[in-house]
């Protein structure tokens, strides 16, 4: 536990068998559970995450999709298994091993504190956060950075692709899971979702880390794409607007369960 709150720790993984180990061996003892959601890897990835849940059954559970369906569906897989095992706050860590295990109490202390409903890291607050980005990468998270915050009509937004991010438990209950955006992009559509019911979304600066791993994020399909999406989550956001200003049963979901939050 960290500060009397169970945590978990979901590991979305596809064809990360060269880090598996290291992301799954990096974490802290203090996280209570760990989830590797394997997208339908056709490497060893499973092979050696499971290994791991031998070892430590209680601690360790290994989630594998028969299909591949994206990261932003095994995400959803493993936010589930958060939900239904009751955990306080549940952590997104890649498997490709990009997001720093030591950094995980900062995403965490806001949450702990009550002074955030979902935490995001943010490699673009500095230039030496972004050391080892490429500009093409620079440049499309400029792009999408701006696209997001239209969307979301949240100017505070600052790196909408990062995906080192931590969540409380009533968060995920005000969120409907089934709707988010299964692929690369989740992360864009949750931050217009929860800005859309006013949820207290807080940047922490974090550095990039990069080492030999391989994007699978294709940037001459991934942009036009994303902004499709962005565009199609700016209208349900005006929709969604409208309605809870005809109709305050919207927001009295999540009142409910800020409330509840508080108590």
């Amino acid at each position: 536990m960290y500060k009397n709150k169970k945590i978990a720790v979901v590991v979305p993984a596809y064809n990360e068998e060269g880090f598996i180990a290291a992301v799954i061996g990096g974490i802290p003892e203090y996280i209570d559970r760990i989830y590797v959601i394997d997208d339908a890897s056709g490497d060893g990835t499973g092979d050696i995450a499971s290994k791991f849940a031998t070892s430590s059954p209680e601690r360790v559970r290994v989630i594998r999709h028969e299909q591949n369906s994206g990261v932003g569906k095994a995400i959803i897989t493993g936010y589930k298994q958060c939900l239904r095992d009751n955990m306080d706050l549940a952590v997104i860590m890649a498997g490709d091993n990009q997001m720093d295990p030591a950094q995980l109490p900062r995403l965490l202390e806001p949450l702990v504190e009550g002074k955030a409903d979902y935490t995001v890291g943010d490699r673009l607050s500095s230039p030496k956060h972004m050391k080892g980005m490429s500009y093409w990468r620079r440049f499309g998270n400029s792009v999408l950075r701006w696209l997001t915050r239209i969307a979301a009509w949240n100017f505070s937004i600052s790196d909408p692709q990062n995906g080192f991010t931590a969540v409380t438990l009533q968060t995920l209950l005000c969120l409907d899971l089934d709707d988010i955006y299964p692929r690369y992009g989740y992360c864009n559509d949750i931050l217009v979702k929860l800005s859309s019911v006013k949820a207290r979304i807080k940047q922490i600066p974090i550095p990039a880390v990069y080492s030999n791993e391989k994007s699978k994020i294709k940037y001459r399909f991934y942009i036009p794409t994303l902004s499709w999406l962005l565009l199609r989550a700016f209208l349900w956001r005006i929709k969604v607007q409208i309605y809870h200003k005809n109709n305050k049963s919207f927001s009295a979901r999540w009142n409910k369960k800020s409330n509840a939050r508080q108590q």
